[in-house]
This record gives C-alpha cells, structure tokens and sequence, in this order.
C-alpha cells in the first residue's frame, strides 16, 4: 500500500506552474513560434492531459455585474488544478493589456495564480509571465 498516492493530496502551486511551464516548453520545442494560439492551446491541453493535471479549456467566465450575471462570452484558455489560469499568446510582443486581461480574469474568477504565455518567442522562457494577485 503507497502512503503518498499523488491523487489523495492537493499539489501545491509551484508544483503545478513547474508542470505546466514544463509542458509549455515541450510544445514549443516540438512546434517551434509562428502558429496560432489555438494550436497551441491544444498541445499544451493534451501535454498537461498526460501529467495527470485536472485541465480545463475555454472554461466559460460569466461576469457578475452589480446584481445580474452575464454571459457575455469570456472564456480562459486553461484552467488548471481550478487554481491556476493560463492565458495564451502568439503575440510578437506581450504588452500590459494581455498582463491586465489575465489580471481581470484572475480577479473574477479568484485565482490567485496566472500564468501568461507568449508561443511566439525563439525561446519560451522569454514569454512567461507568472502573476499573481494579492487578496
């Protein structure tokens, strides 16, 4: 009998954001910048299906505003561990609307870890950006 099955604890976030940077960096090394972002959605959907994560894709965001919700459309592009949002980019440069887009969906949803990745960069690790917000 294993004391320690991976299933039966909550993995903490840095664990968490080291598989998915993990994942996002074998996508990138495979496809390489210059596609869409939805392809890479799909990879890095499927790289962090098989690290046995719990991912959800285009999860709906409802916006509450005063006292109606609205389905506007909003959507996250992943939503990890339901504790990590991970918004996409295939941008030449990210800028401080993608950082406030991740920031507002953070917010919303009461995530208090984002990651922003950018696919279109020679190397990934100059297109992340961890976010995190305070309480």
């Amino acid at each position: 009998m294993d004391l320690c099955d991976a299933k039966e604890y909550t993995m903490q976030e840095n664990e968490i954001t080291e598989l998915i940077i993990g994942a996002a960096i074998e996508v990138h090394k495979i496809l390489g910048p210059g596609l869409l972002e939805s392809a890479y959605e799909e990879c890095l959907f499927y790289e962090l299906q098989q690290t046995g994560l719990k991912v959800e894709k285009q999860k709906g965001l409802p916006i509450t505003y005063k006292e109606i919700t609205l389905d506007v459309g909003y959507r996250i592009d992943l939503l990890v561990e339901n504790q990590i949002i991970v918004e996409l980019k295939a941008v030449e440069d990210i800028n401080e609307i993608h950082v406030a887009q991740t920031l507002t969906y953070m917010r919303l949803t009461g995530c208090k870890l984002g990651l922003l990745i950018n696919f279109n960069v020679l190397r990934l690790k100059d297109g992340v950006k961890r976010l995190r917000r305070g309480y």
